[in-house]
């Protein structure tokens, strides 16, 4: 139930409140508004619901209820009507938008409403039709324009699309190709995010399953391969197979239709069903709706997630739905769609589900705009507009009106994929000082990367050999603490490191020679005297650890002994310059090498000239001093080398940064160039596709006088809106994508061109917009003057005037109360349900018993009635006319073109494919991956595509109006000329009035006539290929009969002989299917003209009727009208300023 329905038994009252979005806190008493009010607690007024559904009583009016529930019900009054709208002063305090406009425009209609409750209308006929023009008026709202997203597979259009919307909303995939359904994004201002999954029909899913299984089996009833995806027998088992995993295809080639279906009943319950999805943010959203359009084989190698193989088989055996997804609704709170923009993104191929390309062809007839989308690469090489939307969609789209500059737009995608070489030759940039600049800093920051590599290669050099010098000294300075040690306490020591030298010096040896030495006595020392080798090699091994000497016997101890022994970590990581390590490690090594024999060579003979020395405790412990003075020294040049690395290292890593920022700038420049001279050629191009059409038009017309030198429209002027766009940049930019790394080309987001194309969304929606409010206020205007001058009166005018206008101009309508038993007193009440329920009984109608002598009826509406309809049937016959002349001739020659070339199409589209999908193609009626039935269409609409064109661009009821409005300004004329002396002036004022009004509604009648046309001739003019489908039936179901050995040349020779014998009386039925259902639409055309102008010779006789119609002069009625008028004045005043705002420049239009 409903929050307007309440929560009680069903025999309880209805409660029906106003909107509750312009419910407003009511104001305290006062004045007459709330005079007789004394209550505090004031809530808007609701109207208890009768039980006897039959009678709709009008609202606030007093309702016998259920006796138990009366007790309940309490007396309120609704809010002052000013409630529902802001007062304005000035035009300057209003910030305009349309939008705006309209939503304020609402609320004065809605005070309107509510303050002329309680006034006497007087006849029936002002009650219904004041009551159709508030519903009107509320019914009308915020326009949308329905933009339609083509492309190709892998143009990136979901990208494209999320990153308009700012949000990851629309699936992508960088593996393989998202399901092809139509996908529809519109907006809603709630913070989540909502979505419908469509699913399709049970008959549907039996005609698609039918086709599959098909695909599946030969000829001779074998099970085709089906592990390649891209076969036709691939794709139908994917399918299959997604929906149904538990049936193999052995036992899915024996099975029916009907047996598969009733396999799960799970599926069977899903189809035909819609499911509604809710969610906080994207990211649960992509969740939620993956459930239904992503496939299992999405999900492999997920190493993450490891289950037990129990879940594994589960998940495995569960149904994927995406093959039976008809379409996806999503409704988001996208800044770029909040003006009325509803993007379609339709399949990126041809599908081969009929549900679902019908439903793409569907909207391709109801969009106001068509985007085009194509990675740039494909635009700057030879394959160009004309080429990507191909010769029939160019024709479908300028016979439905829409190839222009207004309706087509093109967005080159993927420009962030540039090749800076490619770009600078084929566009000689070479020169441009920009580039140049650029090129410059780069080549800087790479020669400025080589010198301070050199100098970090150098610094870590130097490190490592003043650190292999300090490991030394450290060794050394152990040794002599140690026979230091030894000498104090009178114990034999022998020392490794000088005796190792002393040897070099004997021998005279290398120095590796002298190591292997002092290795082996080591060794002999080990073998002699275990103890020694323990004590000694403990003290070897563990060069920094402190030495234990006795305090009273170690003069030499110091606080910071430590300090000498500790090693300097000296770890150089690799991370700083991967590239620069493996390009210096060579010479580091090298150069490692050098210095460490160099100062082991030196070392090798200052300890030669030491073992010349007596050893004593004095002279050791200068030695013990001089070491510890050069491991001072290493530390500290070690500090340095240190620092000079980290000073390479940083200044590396700055040049690096400079140099990435440089190349995207060089990145950038390329693209953009690219981009420009992009447009420049997408511009050029599509107008040479239009001047070709227009071309072949004119020269198969009149081929004799044909002068293709001639144009026949300013060419020049059509220009084509052009993006340029890279959506996954823009992404990286806002990041909007996380683990995407940083942008490649761009660091700025309106670089990119999504910003332009998301202000273009609002561009595109502005005309409707501004123009739907303009038309809201006004008509809101006329309204409003009709009501306050009704509410006036027409001042001192005698009763015998009066009546003698009554008698001659007003229609005789029931009596309200004697005859009208369905008709409640108060205008308000229900009006919409009144009237659809007057209209389903048949009574509402005006029923006319005042005739003149010849037995015709008198009265303003019948009178205009009968002339009405001689117009609307002149206007029919003049549309019928036109059709005729414009395009019966064409379709006599596009058919007689389309017949002689249809036997070559057919031979040609035979030989053009694999003979596997010939048989695809043949079994799906001639639409598989092309479509046959098109291109044997495309000679005839290539004959009548321009004429078609420019019959329905013309203004085919220009005369019908002309027309309309002269019979109008006649019964205008008549009735000013019949009124009394005393009635001219006012006759006259209110005559203006009236056309005034009249000319508004017909305006507004003439755009949705227009309208309706428009959609007429769509589904007219996509006729031809159903058409020519249908009549191949036959045809392709005798090519399919074939079997066999040699079975695919004769299905061929088949349907060429099929082709060859029917080919005439195709095309000819097809021209006069279309110039049939061309007079059926003008027919129906008259049918909605008659109904509109029916209403709107109401809508002039109630104007007209001030002039007859007295004012009750009870004081409760004087007062309510002059309250009502107040109120008016100001709906007018308010109006007139919301009009006056739209011409400052504050307004907001976009």
């Amino acid at each position: 139930m409903s929050r307007k329905e309440n929560t009680g038994p069903q025999t309880g009252i209805y409660i029906k409140p106003e909107p509750e979005e312009q419910r407003i806190a009511p104001l305290a008493p006062s004045g007459s508004w709330q005079a007789s009010q004394t209550s505090a607690d004031v809530k808007p007024v609701v109207k208890p619901e009768p039980i006897d559904a039959t009678r709709l009583p009008a609202e606030g009016q007093a309702v016998k209820s259920d006796p138990h529930a009366e007790q309940d019900e309490k007396k309120v009054l609704q809010p002052p009507p000013k409630s529902y709208y802001n007062v304005y002063e000035r035009a300057e305090d209003i910030h305009y938008a349309p939008e705006d406009a309209l939503k304020e425009g609402l609320g004065m209609v809605r005070a309107l409403k509510a303050s002329i409750k309680n006034v006497d209308l007087g006849s029936k006929l002002r009650h219904d039709v004041w009551a159709a023009e508030i519903e009107n008026l509320l019914s009308q709202g915020t326009p949308s324009t329905m933009i339609a997203v083509c492309g190709a597979t892998g143009a990136g259009k979901s990208s494209i699309l999320n990153a308009i919307l700012d949000d990851n909303i629309v699936p992508t995939s960088g593996m393989r190709a998202c399901t092809a359904v139509v996908t529809e994004i519109a907006y809603h201002k709630k913070k989540t995010i909502d979505g419908a999954v469509s699913f399709l029909t049970e008959q549907e899913w039996r005609d698609e399953l039918k086709v599959l299984l098909d695909d599946l089996v030969d000829e001779d009833g074998n099970l085709k391969r089906s592990t390649d995806l891209r076969s036709d027998a691939g794709i139908a088992w994917s399918k299959v197979h997604a929906v149904y995993p538990n049936i193999t295809q052995e036992q899915l080639i024996r099975m029916s239709v009907d047996q598969i279906i009733a396999r799960d009943q799970k599926i069977a319950r899903l189809l035909g069903t819609t499911k509604q999805i809710c969610a906080p943010d994207s990211r649960t959203f992509a969740k939620e709706i993956g459930k239904y359009i992503d496939s299992k084989d999405q999900k492999r190698g997920d190493k993450k997630d490891k289950k037990k193989d129990k879940d594994k088989k589960k998940d495995k055996d569960e149904p994927a739905y995406w093959p039976l997804i008809r379409q996806v609704r999503v409704w988001c709170s996208a800044k770029a769609l909040s003006t009325g923009a509803i993007l379609v993104d339709l399949p990126g191929v041809a599908d081969a589900n009929a549900a679902r390309n019908n439903i793409a062809k569907d909207y391709m007839k109801k969009c106001d705009c068509v985007w085009i989308l194509a990675p740039i690469t494909r635009a700057v090489d030879d394959k160009t507009a004309r080429d990507l939307m191909g010769d029939a969609f160019k024709m479908q789209l300028m016979m439905d009106g829409n190839y222009d500059a207004n309706a087509i737009t093109f967005i080159a995608t993927k420009c962030d994929d540039i090749s800076c070489s490619e770009v600078i030759r084929a566009l000689n940039l070479e020169d441009d000082p920009e580039l140049e600049a650029t090129e410059e800093e780069i080549d800087t920051c790479k020669r400025d990367i080589e010198e301070w590599k050199v100098k970090k290669t150098d610094a870590e050099n130097a490190a490592k050999d003043v650190d292999a010098q300090l490991k030394q000294s450290r060794a050394f300075l152990q040794e002599y603490q140690d026979h230091l040690h030894a000498l104090e306490r009178g114990e034999p020591f022998e020392p490794l490191l000088t005796a190792k030298k002393g040897k070099a010096k004997k021998d005279s040896d290398s120095e590796e020679e002298e190591e292997s030495e002092s290795e082996s006595e080591a060794e002999d020392d080990g073998e002699g005297s275990k103890s020694k080798k323990r004590k000694r090699g403990k003290k070897s091994e563990r060069p920094a650890k402190k030495h234990k000497a006795s305090p009273a016997s170690e003069p030499m101890a110091v606080d910071d002994e430590d300090d000498f022994m500790v090693e300097d970590e000296l770890n150089f990581s690799e991370d700083d310059d991967e590239e620069m390590d493996k390009e210096k490690g060579g010479e580091s090594d090298e150069s490692d090498s050098d210095s460490d024999s160099d100062s082991g060579s030196e070392k090798g003979m200052d300890e030669d000239k030491d073992n010349e020395e007596e050893v004593t405790v004095e002279s050791l412990k200068a030695k013990i001093e001089q070491v510890k003075e050069a491991i001072k020294e290493g530390r500290v040049q070690l500090s340095e080398f240190r620092q000079q690395r980290k000073d390479a290292v940083d200044m590396l890593a700055t040049l690096k940064k400079r140099q990435n920022e440089a190349q995207r700038r060089k990145n950038a420049f390329c693209s953009l160039k690219r981009s420009e001279f992009s447009r420049d050629v997408l511009k050029e191009d599509f107008r040479t596709g239009l001047k070709d059409l227009d071309d072949a038009e004119q020269e198969q017309k009149n081929p004799d006088d044909f002068d293709p030198t001639v144009n026949i429209r300013d060419y020049e002027s059509i220009d084509l809106p052009v993006f340029t766009c890279s959506a996954r940049d823009y992404v990286r930019i806002k990041g909007q994508v996380k683990g995407d790394g940083d942008p490649t080309c761009f660091t700025r987001p309106e670089d990119t061109g999504v910003p332009a194309l998301q202000q273009w969304c609002h561009q595109l929606t502005v005309s409707s917009r501004s123009r739907a409010a303009r038309n809201f206020l006004n008509h809101l205007t006329t309204f409003a003057k009709t009501v306050r001058v009704f509410l006036q009166g027409v001042g001192e005018v005698t009763e015998a005037d009066r009546l003698a206008m009554k008698e001659q101009w007003e229609s005789d309508m029931l009596d309200p109360e004697d005859e009208d038993p369905y008709y409640d007193d108060d205008l308000m009440a229900s009006s919409d349900d009144y009237r659809h329920l007057m209209q389903d009984m048949n009574l509402y109608t005006l029923k006319q018993t005042k005739v003149d002598r010849n037995g015709e009826p008198i009265g303003v509406t019948p009178r205009l009635i009968k002339e009405f309809e001689k117009v609307v049937e002149n206007c029919v016959e003049e549309l019928q006319e036109r059709f005729k002349d414009g395009l019966e001739e064409r379709c006599k020659i596009g058919a007689t073109n389309a017949a002689a070339a249809a036997v070559e199409t057919s031979d040609a589209f035979a030989a053009s494919m694999h003979w596997a999908t010939y048989r695809a193609t043949l079994r799906r009626h001639g639409s598989w991956r092309s479509d046959l039935n098109v291109d044997l269409s495309n000679p005839f609409t290539r004959q009548i595509a321009s004429s078609w064109s420019k019959v329905f661009e013309a203004d085919l009821f220009a005369s019908f109006e002309k027309a309309t409005t002269e019979v109008i300004a006649k019964l205008i004329a008549d009735v000013e000329a019949s009124a009394a002396p005393g009635l001219k002036d006012r006759a006259k004022g209110q005559g203006e009035l009236c056309m005034e009004e009249a000319h508004l509604a017909l305006r507004k009648t003439l755009d949705v006539v227009n309208e309706t046309m428009t959609t007429e001739q769509k589904e007219v003019s996509r006729c031809l290929a159903p058409h020519i489908r249908d009549q191949l039936v036959d045809g392709y179901d005798r090519a399919m009969e074939e079997r066999g050995r040699g079975s695919v040349a004769r299905q061929k020779a088949v349907f060429h002989d099929f082709i060859a014998g029917i080919k005439d009386r195709i095309f000819t039925d097809a021209a006069d299917v279309i110039m049939t259902r061309l007079s059926k639409a003008a027919e129906a055309v008259g049918a909605a003209l008659n109904e509109a102008l029916r209403e709107l010779a109401m809508k002039v006789e109630v104007s007209i009727a001030v002039l007859w119609e007295s004012v009750r002069d009870d004081p409760s009625q004087v007062q309510a009208r002059a309250e009502v008028v107040d109120i008016v004045s100001e709906i007018l005043q308010q109006v007139e300023l919301w009009k006056r705002a739209e011409n400052l420049p504050q307004a907001i239009m976009a």
